[in-house]
């Protein structure tokens, strides 16, 4: 029986479904939408489906819908039949998800959460399992693919303290849409814990984020940007959101003319920000290069904007020390600091990292992650990493044995996915 909550819930999505195109087109004059792709979000696709079982995964946006990349490539291995369509709810997840999906998949973004849009996304794709990731709860949307039998799977839950007494004041919508769930395994113990108070199974831990491959690169310009760089260090920024790019400008000053000639790297997490940084870095004196225009990298850049999609593979490979931003101010959370670690890169971070603070803790019980403080801090660990680069190599070790320590509980959960689908023949 449905709670009075999502009755509520179901029945006000459908009075303001109407206003729904305008709210997309507001957010496509924001630059947040594809214009070409509303209709996805309307629930029109025009994409055909896919023959035979398809696997239906959904990650809000970068981070999540790259984390269910291995789960895909574990299904696939399984079950060879199997398609996979994914959706996200960002134009930036959308463009790095077409660079990297794998064979027999598809994208589309997610439908926005209003009855008819859901019903024309559900009757179109009909999957056969949708898997989501992390802490995506739509309500119309996952109801509405229980109603029809797609089974739901909730991987790499995360659920904090405060989302928990949030969804105590609606306990009886809560158990109705947790207990959708066909298979829940949590990223941690006590997110289990939360989830089993609003109703959800607990089908055992995974947490996505420790079980990601190694990020991709052309060889080609791995081998020609190694050149070009000859002995010159490296120094990355990965990720940067609007206030981190200040500090960790001022921080470079303080080693912008040493000898070695460093190279600072900053790699927006949007890049549309390109023309922004570059802006900031002329105002500051640095000489700088913006990627996205094909700028040429002469012994006189100091800055180069890798305002572009898919490229960190190539730059946590070539660079020194690698600082995960997104956690140099508050209210961002953190990014991913296991593709560094992957990948043998020393991994710096602030210390806002909510959003992967299970994964920085172990990184730090390891000894995996060196902290930064503030400006003044960050300039030491450049200067540093100029000096004594070998003060850093047992911390990237250490980063490294840690980010391939998932493998198992991944296995055990594509098994426990494909037990929900349909046997083969």
């Amino acid at each position: 029986m449905k709670s009075a909550g999502l009755s509520i819930y179901g029945a006000a999505t459908r009075l303001l479904a109407p206003l729904a195109p305008g709210l997309l087109q507001r957010r496509v004059d924001r630059g947040k939408e594809d214009p070409a792709r509303l209709n996805e979000r309307l629930g029109r696709p025009v994409v055909p489906r896919p023959e035979g079982a398809l696997v239906w995964l959904h990650g809000a946006s970068v981070g999540e819908s790259l984390s269910l990349l291995p789960l895909a490539t574990g299904l696939a291995a399984r079950r060879p039949d199997l398609s996979f369509l994914f959706t996200s709810g960002t134009t930036t997840s959308a463009e790095m998800m077409l660079r990297r999906l794998p064979d027999r998949s598809v994208h589309q973004y997610a439908p926005v959460d209003t009855p008819d849009a859901v019903a024309g996304f559900l009757d179109h794709w009909k999957p056969e399992l949708g898997v989501f990731v992390e802490s995506e709860t739509w309500p119309n949307l996952i109801l509405g693919a229980h109603a029809r039998g797609v089974k739901l799977a909730l991987v790499s839950a995360r659920l904090s303290e405060s989302s928990l007494r949030g969804w105590a004041r609606f306990s009886g919508a809560a158990r109705a849409l947790f207990g959708a769930y066909d298979l829940v395994m949590a990223q941690d113990g006590p997110s289990g814990d939360r989830l089993l108070k609003l109703g959800a199974r607990n089908d055992g831990l995974l947490n996505l984020k420790m079980a990601g491959e190694a990020l991709p690169v052309d060889e080609g310009l791995l081998s020609e940007t190694r050149a070009l760089l000859a002995d010159r260090p490296l120094f990355l920024a990965a990720s940067t959101h609007p206030g981190e790019d200040e500090i960790i400008l001022a921080a470079f000053a303080s080693v912008q003319d040493r000898s070695e000639r460093p190279l600072l790297v900053i790699a927006p997490r949007h890049p549309v920000r390109g023309a922004e940084i570059a802006a900031l870095c002329q105002a500051r004196g640095f000489a700088c290069a913006q990627r996205s225009r094909d700028d040429a990298v002469t012994p006189q850049t100091e800055v180069l904007i890798a305002d572009t999609l898919g490229e960190l593979g190539l730059w946590f490979r070539v660079a020194r020390l690698s600082l995960i931003a997104g956690s140099l101010v508050p209210g961002i959370g953190g990014h991913n600091p296991l593709e560094p670690a992957r990948l043998g890169c020393p991994v710096l971070s602030g210390r806002q990292v909510d959003n992967w603070r299970s994964v920085y803790a172990e990184l730090d019980a390891a000894g995996g992650v060196t902290w930064v403080e503030d400006e003044a801090g960050l300039a030491a660990l450049l200067s540093l990493a100029l000096d004594r680069p070998e003060d850093f190599a047992d911390k990237a070790r250490a980063a490294t044995l840690l980010a391939g320590g998932e493998n198992g509980a991944l296995d055990q959960a594509c098994a426990a996915l494909c037990a929900l689908l349909e046997p083969v023949g």
